[in-house]
């Protein structure tokens, strides 16, 4: 690596990154144990919790592993606007070991046939909008397509107008290989398969005298 600009580097800073020993959930896990009741997003005046967000990634998490076989590595794409959906997809992707694959929502179905294709994703986080661009898709590379209404997130007595398409109500979508972001939320079991899975893992290490369950609880959940 070329050293000639650390001559005018500033005193004190260092020259490398130290990268922590812990993933980005884990970052969210911390702030949910500290202020479980502390707003984290607020949406059109609708806040979400720090406990609440990580308890719906880690129902997201589970989705993904135990209906869509989602394993370490494997690629997921997230074809959504702005909004809380966005960042709990993106986060329970990464708890679930996968690698989040964000997409411009103005793609065409072409164009997210490449995306399909290029990233070999067999599952895609979409906004309702936006679905009849990727239901093409939907046996052609992908497997899974998970559909989310940005209503659901938004405050009845928000002080700003959401626009037509984040206050649309949910559709009642019930073709195979299509589930309704909302059926996951409802659905505790997808949660607790994950907890087992860190359970067992936990007292794997455990029996074999080597880092704490507390440590092993901040590192991905990894098939």
């Amino acid at each position: 690596m070329n050293t000639r600009h650390l001559k005018f580097w500033p005193k004190g800073v260092p020259h490398h990154l130290t990268i922590p020993n812990t993933n980005l959930f884990f970052n969210a896990e911390v702030s949910a144990a500290r202020y479980p009741d502390k707003p984290y997003p607020i949406f059109y005046d609708k806040a979400l919790s720090f406990g609440e967000f990580k308890r719906q990634a880690e129902a997201i998490a589970g989705f993904l592993q135990q209906r869509c076989g989602v394993k370490t590595g494997d690629r997921v794409l997230l074809d959504m606007q702005n909004s809380p959906q966005f960042v709990l997809a993106d986060y329970g992707i990464l708890r679930a070991g996968a690698v989040a694959v964000p997409i411009n929502p103005m793609n065409l179905t072409r164009e997210l046939a490449h995306y399909v294709e290029d990233s070999g994703a067999t599952v895609a986080f979409v906004g309702q909008e936006l679905f009849a661009q990727m239901r093409p898709l939907l046996g052609e590379g992908l497997s899974h397509i998970i559909v989310t209404a940005y209503s659901g997130y938004i405050s009845s007595e928000a002080r700003i107008t959401a626009p037509p398409f984040a206050a649309a109500s949910r559709e009642n979508l019930t073709e195979p290989g299509v589930t309704l972001w909302v059926d996951i939320q409802q659905r505790p079991a997808y949660r607790r398969a994950l907890e087992r899975r860190v359970l067992l893992l936990c007292s794997l290490i455990k029996g074999a005298g080597r880092p704490t369950c507390d440590r092993v609880r901040g590192k991905l959940c990894r098939s």
